[in-house]
């Protein structure tokens, strides 16, 4: 059994389906999803509906990303956040259209159950930002700093790669996983549009919502699967793309 991690959709469902097909997903394999789901390109309902579906059909864990908790915020009290209207919120809301009060209130019921973390059995963590506990995720005080925080990757990116782990300098967070799996900030940033690797984190973000791709990454032999662009399949649309990456790296 394969465990494929998937970054950042961001409302491409073209995209998702594509990669999907192109990772040649098996009926036994294992798909880690790392959160924001929703606001980006026209499809964040839709999105969520096919991974609704996908979970009766294979064994899934949902992250939840910040995107999400805002568009779950929406979906139960009907007030959307003024932040989350200025990050793609408007398209998602948009997306909903036409959907019916009980498909509305089963959307929700999916936000609620998504994971603010997942650790697997072989102690590899899977979270949309990250965490500040150097004792760990369990000990994290602030729930918001799984899905907001870019601490743990800036840390990881600005240490020596051959740094040994029971060095002094070796971030206690970082020491407590065997691997991390993180969302969130696009590579893009980075000028990479492959998933990006420092000490024992990795980036799956390759910034689908803006002019990158969608990619999912097999954890064991870390064979990369991508989508086209996903500018390139919704080619009327902006996406996320009328805001530079500088703008948003705060969300």
């Amino acid at each position: 059994m394969r465990t494929l991690v998937i970054g950042d959709i961001h409302g491409g469902l073209k995209g998702l389906k594509q990669l999907l097909e192109r990772a040649m997903v098996k009926e036994n394999d294992r798909l880690v999803f790392l959160g924001d789901y929703v606001d980006g390109w026209s499809e964040s309902a839709q999105v969520i509906e096919y991974l609704m579906v996908l979970s009766q059909l294979k064994a899934c864990v949902f992250i939840k990303g910040n995107h999400d908790a805002w568009c779950e915020k929406w979906l139960r009290t009907d007030k959307p956040d003024k932040v989350w209207l200025e990050h793609g919120g408007r398209g998602a809301i948009e997306s909903y259209k036409g959907f019916s009060k009980d498909e509305k209130k089963a959307h929700l019921k999916f936000f609620e159950q998504m994971k603010l973390y997942y650790v697997d059995d072989q102690n590899r963590l899977f979270v949309h930002g990250g965490f500040t506990s150097r004792k760990g995720v369990e000990n994290e005080n602030l729930e918001s700093n799984f899905y907001f925080d870019r601490t743990l990757w800036e840390r990881a990116l600005h240490l020596d790669q051959d740094i040994d782990e029971n060095s002094e300098l070796f971030p206690k967070r970082l020491r407590r996983y065997k691997e991390i799996y993180i969302g969130h900030t696009p590579t893009i940033y980075f000028d990479s549009e492959q998933p990006l690797h420092a000490i024992n984190v990795w980036n799956v973000d390759t910034g689908a919502a803006f002019y990158g791709k969608l990619s999912a990454m097999d954890i064991d032999s870390k064979a990369v699967f991508q989508s086209d662009a996903l500018m390139e399949l919704y080619p009327n649309e902006k996406g996320r793309n009328q805001r530079s990456l500088n703008q948003i790296l705060g969300a």
